[in-house]
């Protein structure tokens, strides 16, 4: 499917290097970017065909990822939406639910999609939903497109897209906090920083190998390290009194509850 993306930033780059190592045809991808710094370099680095907002599309559209911030959806949406009737929208910008798309848009064929910035790096995970008039190969284009970047799963609903980009969405800034505190407690005890960071980081990277590679339940797998009355038992008892899982719980709820709350707010400007 030739595939428009509106929005040439961070995301819209990570989609298109996936497309594009997954098979895609670079002349299947067009990009509407308004910067012309970053037409430059999109068309220089990835090899697809940028053009400015106002310039003439290719035919044959058939497929439009939006990649714009939120703010700027409604505009976009006016001023590109009327070039490429009839095509499948993919939306990534937070907060806006499907029903606000399908009014700007004028069609129901809308796939709501939350990745996050693994995608990058082609460890992503993202969420989608679509309208109830996406079909099953619209469906199968979404999915091919975010598979491309990492896992993804498909919901059932607006809300439940509030849920993904409370886990997964904000998810990375969660480990990078964890990460930041593990770094700072190794330099505490005399390492310096790029040894406390490689330490933290390669740490993880272990565990998540195992975790990914093992059918144990998550606390199986805490509790092969944990010899009784030993370090790590030590270190988990502190982190127990402190209720560090409570915390995080309380810190996704917050998201959670933010997400619906700015969804909420964009329904009743839309």
């Amino acid at each position: 499917m030739k595939t428009l993306f509106v929005g040439g930033g961070n995301m819209a780059i990570a989609l298109i290097r996936g497309a594009i190592g997954s098979g895609a045809a670079l002349g299947d991808l067009v990009v509407i970017e308004r910067n012309s710094d970053q037409r430059q370099s999109l068309e220089k680095t990835l090899g697809v065909s940028c053009v400015a907002l106002g310039e003439s599309l290719p035919s044959g559209i058939a497929a439009v990822v939006w990649a714009v911030k939120p703010q700027h959806m409604k505009d976009a949406t006016r001023e590109i939406g009327p070039l490429v009737p009839g095509s499948l929208h993919i939306s990534i910008a937070a907060g806006l639910r499907a029903g606000v798309l399908s009014r700007w848009l004028q069609t129901e064929r809308i796939v709501r999609a939350m990745p996050n910035s693994g995608a990058a790096v082609g460890c992503g995970v993202t969420g989608l939903y679509s309208r109830d008039a996406v079909t099953e190969g619209d469906r199968a284009f979404a999915q091919a497109l975010f598979e491309a970047t990492g896992e993804v799963l498909w919901v059932d609903s607006d809300e439940r897209l509030d849920a993904v980009t409370a886990v997964s969405g904000s998810g990375p800034a969660y480990v990078f906090h964890f990460l930041e505190g593990l770094q700072q407690a190794a330099e505490a005890l005399g390492f310096p920083a790029a040894v406390a960071r490689k330490l933290a980081i390669h740490t993880a990277q272990g565990a998540l190998k195992q975790a990914l590679s093992e059918r144990e339940e998550l606390t199986t797998l805490r509790h092969r390290v944990t010899s009784e009355k030993g370090t790590t038992a030590a270190a988990l008892a502190v982190l127990d009194a402190q209720k560090t899982q409570g915390a995080l719980a309380g810190a996704v709820r917050a998201a959670y509850e933010r997400s619906a709350e700015i969804a909420t707010e964009w329904d009743a400007v839309a």
